[in-house]
């Protein structure tokens, strides 16, 4: 663990000491955009400072203001204009069960980002839950695998076991635990029987009622693509929950920050800069929020849309490594380049910044 805490620190030990602290609960991140002090960072865990950069102190009053701020945006408090992110831990998916429906689920829940666990008993269905791409597979009983499991407000739990005795030995698991979400593969006659039989047994009933089951979005799924298209569309639907997206605002609204731009954040060895979607309007590829990192290795984390919109940017923000500039862009996707190339019609505005 890093020794620092609570006071002034260089950026690669502030980033640090944000990786470190990615498990707790809330997480914030306010950046200093305006005037002498900007660039400068604090964060708090859970209500503490824990580290920033520069050397001025908050105050009470300040603390109380910035750890209040309900989502990402951008605020301005005692006359500063400060840039803060509510920082979350990646999104976990734990599916009891590697069967065929699980192994498209994997697939396609690995590629809108979630970390990936399976528990599966059988050996063989275990080895297609690595194949089709999960980050970890734990091949035993139902009931051991979950014990080690610890659940958190960001654990999301899938039960697609082969059958009833299965799904309930899990459930009895799992109905302790912190979790953001419950859901399990059952027809509503199987899923009611089960629900009265634990309730029965002394299980909360409310916390049986909410669970997802029969699991997944109404669009009539037959195969296994298809059941795990609608699944993972119903975990999509869960994680984004919270107030409404807004296409043309100073509130921002992508909540989701890539682990892997924290983590390349966090290298002290190279130089790096910062991309950050500002403001958009009409429809745009990513949202107001969106953030993304470059280093002088030539490498990038998150993304700001893609395209050719983003290979512009980008070309500025490696040439500004180092420099100490910042920088705002006008990305206009409404013009005839952009139709031309099939790209939505929209703007956005993205403020890049050197960070040593």
């Amino acid at each position: 663990m890093t020794e620092k805490r609570g006071e002034s620190m260089n950026l690669f030990e502030l980033y640090k000491i944000i990786n470190e602290n990615l498990q707790q609960k809330s997480n914030l991140l306010a950046t200093v955009l305006e005037g002498e002090a900007a660039g400068t960072r604090y964060f708090w865990a859970d209500g503490e400072l824990l580290g920033y950069t520069g050397t001025g102190e908050v105050n009470e009053e300040l603390k109380t203001q910035i750890t209040e701020t309900p989502q990402i945006g951008i605020y301005e408090i005692e006359g500063q204009k400060f840039f803060i992110e509510h920082l979350k831990r990646q999104a976990h998916l734990v599916i009891c069960g590697g069967g065929h429906v699980s192994q498209q689920v994997i697939e396609l829940a690995g590629k809108v980002g979630f970390h990936v666990t399976v528990l599966e008993d059988r050996p063989y269905f275990a080895d297609r839950a690595r194949e089709a791409g999960a980050d970890l597979v734990l091949c035993d009983a139902f009931e051991k695998s979950l014990q080690g499991i610890a659940g958190t407000p960001d654990t999301y739990f899938l039960v697609v076991t082969r059958g009833h005795r299965f799904d309930r030995a899990c459930l009895e698991q799992i109905l302790k635990k912190p979790y953001a979400y419950v859901g399990m593969m059952a027809s509503r006659g199987r899923s009611a029987l089960l629900k009265k039989q634990m309730a029965g047994d002394g299980f909360d009933r409310k916390a049986l009622d909410e669970m997802h089951t029969p699991v997944g979005l109404s669009i009539h799924a037959e195969t296994p693509e298809e059941i795990a298209v609608s699944i993972v569309a119903e975990l999509i639907e869960e994680r984004r929950k919270g107030p409404p997206r807004r296409s043309h605002s100073q509130l921002l609204t992508c909540t989701d920050t890539d682990p892997r731009v924290i983590e390349m954040l966090d290298d002290p060895n190279v130089g790096k800069a910062m991309l950050l979607v500002y403001d958009t309007s009409g429809s745009t590829p990513v949202k107001s929020g969106a953030l993304m990192t470059v280093n002088s290795n030539l490498q990038s984390a998150g993304t700001i849309g893609g395209g050719c919109t983003e290979n512009e940017v980008l070309r500025e923000a490696f040439r500004m490594i180092g420099t100490g500039e910042t920088k705002l862009f006008t990305l206009d996707m409404s013009n005839e380049v952009a139709a031309d190339q099939g790209m939505v019609c929209g703007r956005m505005l993205v403020y890049v910044a050197d960070l040593g």
